[in-house]
């Protein structure tokens, strides 16, 4: 029965819903409630394209980058739900109204600091002109990313090509953030294992069974909490094993409820693989065939699942094998 309940709960999750974070499994010690722009910067960023392929750009009126030019971006302010930061950002910065059509790209550089990408639509309003110019921004223009622009800095050039890439082949679902409370940022860990077809899914046992979840600390990228799990149920052969973060089903935020929900949980696909860089003793790269099971587990707070559902297996090893989920990346 609770295995049945899990499965569910995983069904959900790859969907891009969200599901309430009840406990913390690793490092719960280090886990402080976060205040935003106080303990956390979010940052909220726009990819919005027209009909010609030309990508919104705003140019900027701050001292340090002032006329260069750079996407729609700023930090998400109190009471703000990650959208209503983004929409307020472009009217802003560029004059238009928008809406955001999916997350593109998720960056962080630890719990501290971390970038929404979001794919976004025009849905009203004009382009910000020169005689308009604010301490927001100087004017906005439409780039056709040929034509000379002194840009503010180049790692934009990145996001555009995502969202190119996306408006003509989308390669996830519409992926938005889920309205739902956490006091942390936490990655809620969908760890898998495959071989033959088959599927495994590392679930933490007390109070019930669920899937693991860590509060990120700000020593480490916010996807390290996967490697910590790992050395934590595996230690004898962590080393032995790559742990591969493939990116978000989904996330959780509700910034609304000021002071009391300014954390998110991420809610990630992460693979476990045989090290293929293993050598040995002489540091001669090891043979080694790969195996048809996972690791014996060997913390008793955690256990494997071997999925059943036939749907919800093939959903998971489809997503596993074309990355068909937002990505993380870490600027650590």
């Amino acid at each position: 029965m609770e295995e049945s309940r899990v499965e569910s709960q995983i069904e959900r999750l790859m969907e891009g819903e969200g599901s309430e974070v009840t406990v913390l499994d690793l490092v719960p010690d280090q886990a402080k409630q976060v205040v935003l722009r106080k303990t956390v910067s979010y940052i909220v960023c726009g990819v919005i394209f027209n009909e010609k392929e030309e990508v919104l750009m705003v140019q900027e009126a701050k001292q340090t980058c002032y006329k260069q030019w750079y996407l729609p971006a700023g930090r998400m302010e109190e009471g703000e739900s990650l959208e209503e930061a983004l929409r307020r950002e472009v009217k802003e910065e560029a004059g238009f109204d928008c809406e955001p059509i999916t997350l593109l790209l998720v960056q962080e550089k630890g719990p501290q600091w971390i970038r929404f990408i979001f794919l976004a639509k025009i849905t009203g309003g004009s382009l910000k002109s020169p005689a308009q110019a604010d301490q927001e921004s100087l004017q906005a223009a439409w780039w056709d990313r040929a034509s000379p622009l002194t840009l503010r800095g180049l790692d934009i050039l990145r996001l555009i090509e995502s969202g190119i890439k996306y408006q003509r082949a989308p390669w996830h679902p519409v992926t938005l953030p889920v309205i739902s409370s956490c006091c942390y940022v936490v990655q809620r860990i969908v760890l898998t294992f495959s071989s033959n077809d088959q599927l495994w899914v590392l679930l933490a046992t007390a109070p019930d069974l669920h899937l693991p979840t860590a509060v990120a600390v700000r020593t480490h990228a916010v996807t390290w909490a996967s490697s910590l799990l790992v050395r934590d149920v595996f230690p004898s052969v962590y080393y032995e094993w790559d742990v591969c973060t493939l990116g978000v089903l989904g996330l959780q935020h509700a910034g609304r409820q000021r002071a009391k929900a300014d954390g998110v949980c991420f809610n990630t696909l992460v693979a476990l693989l045989p090290d293929h860089a293993r050598r040995n003793e002489d540091g001669e790269p090891a043979e080694r065939a790969p195996p048809d099971r996972p690791p014996d587990v060997e913390n008793p707070r955690y256990r494997w699942h071997q999925v059943q559902d036939q749907r919800l297996r093939q959903n998971i090893l489809e997503k596993m094998k074309n990355s068909s989920i937002v990505p993380m990346h870490s600027l650590y």
